[in-house]
Parts: structure tokens; sequence; C-alpha cells
């Protein structure tokens, strides 16, 4: 049986991959295998790659995030829903910390 804070742990890091992905890609276009990788390296966690392809596809479908041609290897670049999305999901989880603060 998982923690209170094991649960919460998975939660905010791969239950809300989406935040993570996003995140890379504001900072320059990458590909699959470059993303995967920055969150590793910047966010201390490595997804299931289904999953991450998963998050990836409902990101594209969403118009969040844009491909730059139909190639595999093809960098994603964030659009600017996708950054407003990123900038209201960054806000919620700041609401949730001022919230739980007091």
């Amino acid at each position: 049986m998982r923690t209170a804070l094991e649960h919460l742990r998975s939660a905010l890091t791969k239950g809300n991959l989406w935040l993570y992905v996003l995140s890379v890609l504001a900072e320059s276009p990458a590909n699959p295998t470059e993303i995967k990788h920055d969150v590793k390296a910047k966010y201390g966690f490595s997804p299931a790659t289904i999953t991450f392809y998963t998050v990836l596809y409902r990101l594209r479908r969403e118009g969040l995030v844009k491909k730059s041609s139909d190639d595999f290897r093809a960098k994603y670049q964030i659009t600017a829903k996708g950054k407003e999305e990123l900038f209201r999901g960054r806000n919620f989880i700041e609401m949730v910390l001022k919230q739980t603060a007091s």
C-alpha cells in the first residue's frame, strides 16, 4: 500500500505529465526522445514510454503542441494555446500551495 506522500508524488508527476512536457517545450522545440530525456534530467522522474506517447498525442490532439512534420523524429513545439494552458496549470498549482499553507 502506498503512503499518502507516494500517492501525491505520483499524482503530481506521472499523473500530470502534460505540465512537464509543456514546460520542456516552452524552452525550445524537441523531438520525443529529447523531451523524455529532459523530463528525467530536469524533474527527476522517467515516465513510462506508452504513457509519454499517449500524453504527447493528447497534447497534439488538443492543439497544445504541434509537430514540425510527419517524420517519427520530428520536433514538437508548444502552441499559443499550449502556453496558455501551461500558465493556467502553474497558476492552479500555486493557488493550491497557498491554500494549503495556512
